[in-house]
């Protein structure tokens, strides 16, 4: 899909949006596009033309962490450990669920306001399943575990990383404590000859 450049004084209105909703977000402030438009210093209306929703700004700060969990997705699929990737996977995922504001509401929202988020979604929960599915073929994992639990498992770190609280390098040094012991748990059994 190409779009069309935007023209110089939009593409600054745009980055000065994008910039005001990202401080928004990591200071725990709803986003109502009003306020966005006030702190930015630039009219409602020019919001409005750049995003039709809250939640389509939402989306749009969003993008950049979903983008690299893709990229780091990829990569995972590439290593031919599957043990390895999976832990590898799910490390990074908790790191950008500790770190990004906006991670856990665009991702735990039933529907989306950009295709472009679906489209990242889907391909995270595809890369998720295949990992999985992989390590669970090497007999790497617990059998019983469905692709269906990572998500709420590693939603369920988070939440406790973000009621244990703490600076950022704590809250990753808590998340990796969490995740290792977590994963820990999904190791299957050593088989007895």
């Amino acid at each position: 899909m190409t779009t069309t450049p935007l023209r110089k004084d939009a593409a600054r209105n745009w980055d000065r949006i994008v910039a005001v909703a990202r401080a928004l977000v990591d200071q725990g402030t709803p986003l109502q596009l009003n306020d966005v438009a006030r702190r930015a210093g630039l009219g409602v209306g020019t919001v409005y033309r750049h995003f039709a929703t809250p939640e389509a700004l939402l989306e749009t700060v969003a993008t950049p962490c979903l983008e690299a969990l893709a990229a780091h997705g990829r990569q995972a699929l590439a290593d031919t450990d599957p043990w390895g990737a999976l832990e590898a996977f799910l490390t990074r995922t908790v790191e950008a669920q500790v770190t990004d504001a906006s991670l856990a509401p665009v991702t735990a929202a039933p529907a989306d306001a950009l295709p472009r988020t679906t489209e990242l979604k889907t391909s995270l929960w595809s890369v998720g399943t295949t990992l999985l599915d992989r390590a669970t073929a090497a007999e790497a994992v617990r059998p019983d575990l469905a692709s269906t639990d990572l998500v709420p498992l590693m939603c369920g770190i988070a939440h406790a990383v973000h009621v244990h609280g703490g600076t950022p390098a704590d809250r990753i040094d808590t998340a990796h404590r969490y995740l290792a012991t977590l994963l820990e748990g999904l190791k299957a059994a050593p088989t007895h000859a």
